[in-house]
């Protein structure tokens, strides 16, 4: 169901792809009650030793919530939540956050970066990589890494695999992969580092304490305090949709009306009001939305047929954004500006065309969205 232009692709000589592929390995040759055991010897290195246990990073989105709930419920671990505020979460999303954190008893941390330089960061990574999201990636992972150093809290625990849903990493069943920094500079941050943005918008005058957010921690620093950046999708298999039923009925989760997306799959990213321009972003570059992403993810769970998936992704592909006008607004520009920066990003052999393009519905709470521009 996705295209040759997604990103990390290849094919055997049979067409499959390397992403399927890699799914095989996941569902037929690991040993998730031996992961489980490993994840639990792992953990109990680190567990009432220090001021928390652990922490884990947390958007408030069905990964992370999940991934909290085990955490305090099934493993019985203190943790430190920890949230990068990226700017843009929506009202139903913070109250599904407020219900969580108080059924779970957790301490968090929250931290909102400067939205004037969020505004450059986002121009700057629009016009280098077609990407608006360049703060929210790094911020989410290194911020938490940051917070690990300065706490002394040696063990972070995320959410997903990295070779969940790209050819970055694969499936291994003898090694575990790690959240650390050679995942945060192949994948994450877009090939741009903090040092790298600061010298891009050195005519802002920016100071590097300005990016201090975004810098992964250095390596001495973090070898210090004995890390471990571990996924919770390496020890447990991975299925969103069974895990959001989980939180739903264990935390009052509360799914919300997302952009590209059919209601079957409205637990997906309907934390961010910008989650719609940025699918729009993979159609225009690369000719697939969020619901190509999500169907070949059910396909490869055996939860739905090809058939089934292409009825879907044929009613929701090629819809614009109504946020659009939104982001728009907010960074000051036309329409036309938009999509000449993008454009330029156009994944071959795809071609982006206008006339297939039919406008998608407003979400119910865009109006109600803060606009002050950023730029």
């Amino acid at each position: 169901m996705l295209p040759e232009t997604y990103e990390t692709f290849d094919f055997d000589n049979k067409g499959v792809c390397n992403v399927c592929n890699n799914y095989n390995v996941k569902l037929e040759k690991i040993d998730w009650t031996k992961r489980m055991k490993k994840f639990r010897e792992l953990t109990d290195q680190f567990k009432d030793k220090y001021e928390y246990d652990c922490i884990v990073p947390f958007s408030g989105g069905k990964d992370s919530t999940f991934v909290l709930y085990e955490i305090v419920k099934t493993h019985n671990l203190k943790p430190l939540v920890v949230t990068f505020d990226h700017g843009f979460f929506r009202k139903k999303h913070l109250e599904n956050n407020e219900r969580t954190l108080k059924i779970l008893g957790v301490d968090q941390i929250i931290f909102k970066p400067d939205m004037k330089i969020v505004g450059m960061l986002m121009l700057e990574s629009l016009i280098r990589k077609g990407d608006f999201c360049w703060h929210c990636h790094t911020g989410i992972f290194a911020y938490p890494m940051q917070i690990a150093v300065k706490f002394k809290i040696p063990l972070l625990i995320w959410g997903e695999s990295n070779a969940e849903y790209t050819g970055y990493y694969d499936f291994d069943p003898e090694k575990i992969s790690e959240q650390d920094e050679e995942a945060f500079n192949r994948y994450i941050n877009l090939g741009i580092t903090a040092e790298d943005m600061l010298g891009f918008l050195k005519d802002k005058k920016l100071k590097e304490r300005d990016l201090q957010p975004y810098k992964y921690p250095n390596l001495r620093d973090l070898k210090k305090i004995g890390y471990k950046s571990l996924q919770y999708g390496n020890f447990v298999k991975w299925d969103p949709v069974k895990q959001t039923e989980i939180i739903k009925r264990e935390l009052g989760w509360k799914e919300d009306e997302v952009e590209g997306l059919p209601e079957d799959f409205w637990m997906e990213k309907l934390e961010c009001r910008l989650n719609g321009v940025r699918d729009w972003l993979k159609y225009i570059k690369r000719g697939f939305g969020r619901t190509a992403q999500s169907v070949a993810r059910e396909i490869r769970l055996g939860n739905m047929t090809k058939e089934e998936g292409k009825v879907l992704v044929q009613q929701y592909h090629a819809k614009k954004p109504q946020s659009l006008k939104y982001f728009l607004k907010i960074m000051n520009l036309t329409e036309d500006a938009f999509m000449k920066i993008v454009l330029k990003h156009e994944i071959s052999p795809w071609k982006y065309d206008e006339e297939l393009v039919s406008d998608g519905k407003k979400l119910h709470d865009q109006d109600s969205w803060e606009d002050t521009p950023l730029r």
